[in-house]
């Protein structure tokens, strides 16, 4: 009876012209319990959510989904409005009705989501917000299905969607992965090219600011008991191994949309080197204290461009030795096995700028980390950091041949990822690095509340006004400058010096500040030119030698193509 008068419901909606907006709702809050048994390699979970209606108009049904190898067992309404009810009160809210559907999604291992339509017993006003209790529960094993169906092998694709609840280790990831916790979304499918990674990202956003808070409760029955795991803050250990019990209280996420909330369970041993903590196993542990001597050098170069870490990173050791590395918050997951100090040190510099650095502007959290990786390898020379961000140019050259979305509010993984380390380098090239440093130091995500903010900042901090450049770059999406060196006269001056006047054009629509250099015989002498977008500048520089050749763009502005860039000068200085 309670299906047939949901179906009834929703009938009425579709038959009303009303269409089911299942991204209508935001979770804000998760207050989540945990049962974790490796031995049934089950998860149980109840708990409460918050969902606040960010769509225009009033709701009433509500859409979540889990991974299709969890089942839900009740839904309860609570109340309107967001404080707290106790699970354990008498009067814990009302059954709602709601119908169980499988729903294809490769937001899930799976490949599909167990999905719950809710019918509210009122509608939820535009940016009001309900609390529901829920629970559900079913068993997490290794199953790469979305993966194999587009066509990739199976030994590749268990490596990558590596996570389970096993009985002798257990790594489960978040949204993306494993949807162990309620999410809202609709349909996506990884054949459609990065569609779903697009969603995912937006999802993220939305959910930036939203919170976790976890109690896990782990059934263990092994005489040694096996360490629980998760990667939000202020989790409290308590194990009561005559009860056949571990939990972890307390567990926090601010951020839930870049946190990934993970879980981890394994017979893992400790090593601390600085911030860093490593669970590794066992047989691992050399490798452990290998790893650790990596540690020193990149936490020091970290500390000095963003700061002390605010809180330790993690790093955990995966039992796959072909298992792909994964970043979750502070979280470092990797096979140590596989011993390979060179990309463990670009691992661990982008985790150290994860804890030196929050914000919940993607652009910002995910855009430095990549910055540092190419200050790191800058130790190399300023060629070799560059070379490591030509990954970073060539995606942004060919996502930026369709129109985008502003930096800002960066959604798209080449946008907040690519085009965001490419920006702070452009940045740190036009204030210099002491400034840059200082406005790292000074960021606070907490104060980050209107799209001026860092500008402002950085303006504090550099004494440059560079609005034309965050318009350009940041807030809007004006595609790529487009450089042509127009014409370079040399002008002879006393015995061996030279002056070159050097013209560029930009028929691109963003504005940049880019290097110009010169070469001699006697070297090479660069300055900087600002040219704006659809404009020319000139630049004069002086040379101890005649020059041969002029340069535009050493590699680090991203360009809408990549030709005019050189101008041999002949002996009379003209093009």
């Amino acid at each position: 009876m309670k299906c047939i008068y949901v179906l009834g419901v929703i009938l009425t909606l579709f038959s009303s012209g009303m269409a089911l907006e299942r991204e209508a709702f935001t979770i804000t809050s998760y207050d989540l319990n945990l049962h974790l048994d490796p031995q049934q390699q089950r998860l149980g979970v109840r708990g409460q959510i918050t969902l606040r209606n960010d769509s225009a108009q009033p709701q009433r049904v509500v859409a979540l989904q889990i991974s299709s190898s969890l089942n839900w067992r009740s839904i309860r309404f609570v109340r309107n409005t967001e404080p707290q009810m106790s699970a354990d009160s008498p009067d814990f809210g009302q059954s709602v009705q709601f119908i169980r559907q499988p729903f294809t999604s490769d937001i899930d291992h799976t490949g599909e989501l167990s999905e719950a339509i809710v019918t509210l017993p009122s509608e939820v006003a535009s940016r009001n917000s309900v609390v529901l209790a829920i629970s559900y529960e079913g068993v997490i094993l290794l199953d790469a299905t979305r993966l194999t169906r587009v066509g990739t092998p199976e030994r590749v694709a268990r490596h990558s969607d590596w996570d389970q609840i096993g009985k002798t280790f257990t790594a489960v990831r978040g949204v993306g992965y494993v949807t162990w916790y309620p999410v809202a979304m609709e349909s996506q499918n990884l054949s459609e090219g990065t569609a779903m990674f697009a969603a995912l990202g937006k999802w993220k956003a939305r959910h930036a600011n939203s919170k976790m808070a976890l109690h896990v409760e782990l059934v263990t029955n092994a005489p040694d008991t096996p360490r629980l795991l998760v990667n939000g803050k202020n989790c409290a250990a308590s194990e009561d191994t005559s009860n056949g019990f571990a939990v972890l209280n307390g567990c926090a996420f601010d951020h839930v949309g870049w946190q990934n909330p993970t879980l981890v369970v394994g017979n893992f041993q400790e090593t601390i080197a600085g911030p860093v903590r490593i669970h590794s196993a066992a047989e691992d542990d050399s490798v452990a204290r290998e790893f650790a001597k990596n540690e020193e050098r990149v936490a020091y170069m970290n500390q000095d461009w963003f700061g002390a870490p605010k809180h330790n990173l993690d790093v955990i050791d995966l039992a796959d030795p072909e298992a792909a590395p994964f970043e979750a918050g502070s979280w470092l997951l990797l096979p140590l096995a596989k011993h390979n100090p060179s990309v463990e040190q670009t691992l661990l510099v982008h985790q150290f700028t994860h804890v030196s650095l929050e914000s919940p502007r993607l652009w910002i959290y995910e855009g430095t980390a990549h910055f540092a990786q190419a200050l790191a390898a800058e130790k190399d020379g300023r060629d070799a950091a560059l070379e490591s961000l030509a990954p970073h140019r060539d995606a942004v050259m060919q996502s930026e041949k369709q129109p985008g979305e502003a930096l800002f509010e960066a959604t798209e993984e080449v946008v907040y990822r690519s085009k965001a380390a490419l920006v702070w380098w452009m940045l740190r090239d036009m204030v210099g690095d002491a400034a840059l440093k200082r406005v790292f130091h000074a960021y606070r995500a907490e104060d980050d509340q209107s799209p001026d903010y860092l500008l402002h900042l950085i303006a504090t901090e550099s004494k440059r006004d560079l609005g034309w450049f965050f318009h350009d770059w940041i807030d809007t999406d004006a595609g790529l400058p487009n450089l042509q060196i127009n014409s370079a006269n040399a002008r002879h001056t006393t015995g061996t010096n030279f002056v070159t006047a050097v013209t560029v054009a930009n028929s691109g629509n963003a504005g940049v500040e880019v290097p110009v250099t010169i070469h001699t015989l006697a070297g090479d002498f660069t300055q900087r030119l600002e040219v704006r977008g659809k404009a020319s500048a000139v630049t004069r520089i002086a040379t101890p030698a005649e020059p041969v050749e002029v340069v535009v763009n050493d590699g680090s502005v991203p360009e809408a193509a990549a030709s005019g860039h050189r101008l041999k000068i002949g002996n009379d200085g003209e093009k």
